[in-house]
């Protein structure tokens, strides 16, 4: 029986983050898919032998209007309907997004989401120290009034009403802390207000100051708590304290508050050997290795690619990502039937897209290198039609991409279906 479910559907790597972080923890639950919800799962089901339903809802970073597609308005209503009986819902990033009033969510918070004037606010990373609310009994007594929590490309809250606590609220960056492929740490102070100065360009998330970070509100009779820091994020000790305390009070159990383990990608062992997968994961540490000898790309931490603006880090991040822990699980039966059906289309996916990406990343390249003798060299249009074919054009995936995302992320959610209760 699994007291926790996590909707699977568009979550990509932010998936693996909070299925990672249970794992750690000792933690069942269960992966489920829109169509799965829709069906009524999170009712649970009657009969000696059936799983009851679940405590606890928790909603992954993705894009949000993907997560709605997929559940449709009755997966929609059953999620709100299992809040309003009593459960808890739990959003990071994404899963805020898709929770919050408004176009494509839930309306399970009555604040909404606000957007980003200048796009590349959007582009923020990394740790920020912020602001904790110690009187509210969801905040851990083992924290201080202020703690580091990492973003990763987070969206902003739009208060409407004071019906929402809010639990954190944005301080001062961290020493890792990025404006889209810019370290701040390595800018000699001052430089942000120069460049405003010379070049009417603001890139200071000093904006941030004071914003919400977490909050809580009450729906019904259960409670939603959003949160645009990735509390999972591995080994960030205070965000995966707080994780813990609110998997502990949901639960209303005791859950282990040690750091999650730090991820190394590359280094996840091959415990099945399916040669599709072995093939696909060498083709994708060939295009990094690619993006990384011409400085398109490079690892941020042993789990998160960075990349320069505008190249699809985040698309084969996931790609790659998805590949390696599809590999960490001794498939059963049905999922060895369902990818003997699927792994040859898999196989000519990923030729079409690592051909294709090899080429892309290396025009990139060569667009970099003649930009001020040739700006008109290499067109721009061609580098943009290129992505469109490969990953689709931000914010919605599409091209290749789409495609292999949809076979992998079928494909864990039947690795893990029949590995983890």
């Amino acid at each position: 029986m699994s007291s926790i479910h996590i909707y699977w559907d568009e979550s990509h790597f932010w998936g693996l983050l909070v299925a990672r972080a249970l794992s750690a923890w000792g933690i069942r639950y269960r992966l489920v898919r829109g169509s799965e919800i829709a069906d009524g799962v999170l009712r649970g089901k009657s009969g000696p032998d059936a799983d009851d339903a679940p405590k606890l809802l928790i909603v992954p970073g993705g894009r949000a209007k993907g997560k709605v597609d997929r559940l449709g308005i009755r997966g929609m209503d059953e999620i709100c309907e299992f809040v309003n009986a009593g459960g808890t819902y739990l959003g990071f990033c994404g899963g805020t997004g898709m929770a919050l009033t408004g176009p494509y969510s839930l309306g399970l918070s009555p604040w909404t989401r606000k957007g980003y004037k200048n796009r590349l606010h959007h582009f923020l990373s990394g740790h920020v120290e912020s602001s904790l609310n110690t009187d509210d009994p969801m905040v851990p007594d083992d924290l201080d009034s202020t703690a580091m929590l990492p973003v990763w490309w987070p969206g902003r809250f739009d208060a409407k009403d004071d019906s929402v606590t809010v639990l954190a609220r944005y301080n001062a960056p961290g020493p890792d802390f990025w404006v889209a492929d810019l370290n701040l740490a390595t800018l000699p102070k001052g430089t942000m207000t120069d460049w405003e100065n010379l070049y009417g360009i603001n890139l200071n998330p000093d904006f941030l100051t004071g914003l919400p970070c977490v909050t809580k509100n009450d729906f019904g009779a259960g409670q939603v708590i959003l949160s645009y820091a990735h509390l999972e994020t591995p080994a960030s000790p205070m965000a995966n304290r707080w994780l813990a305390h609110i998997l502990s009070t949901a639960l209303e159990e005791t859950v282990d508050n040690s750091p999650v383990p730090a991820w190394d990608v590359a280094a996840r062992p091959v415990i099945w050997d399916d040669p599709a997968l072995l093939d696909a994961r060498r083709a994708m540490e060939e295009i990094i290795v690619t993006g990384t000898n011409h400085f398109l790309l490079f690892w941020r931490n042993p789990w998160l690619l960075g990349w320069r603006r505008g190249i699809p880090g985040a698309g084969i991040n996931a790609l790659y990502s998805l590949i390696c822990e599809s590999q960490t699980i001794t498939p059963n039966d049905d999922t060895l039937a369902f990818w003997k059906g699927k792994s040859a289309q898999f196989r000519v996916l990923m030729e079409l897209l690592t051909n294709g990406l090899t080429g892309y990343l290396l025009a990139e390249r060569l667009a970099m290198t003649v930009f001020h003798s040739a700006p008109e060299a290499v067109s721009k249009e061609g580098l943009r039609e290129q992505r469109r074919a490969l990953f689709g054009i931000p914010p919605e995936p599409g091209g290749i991409f789409a495609d292999l995302a949809a076979l992998l992320e079928e494909l864990y959610w039947r690795l893990s279906t029949s590995h983890v209760g």
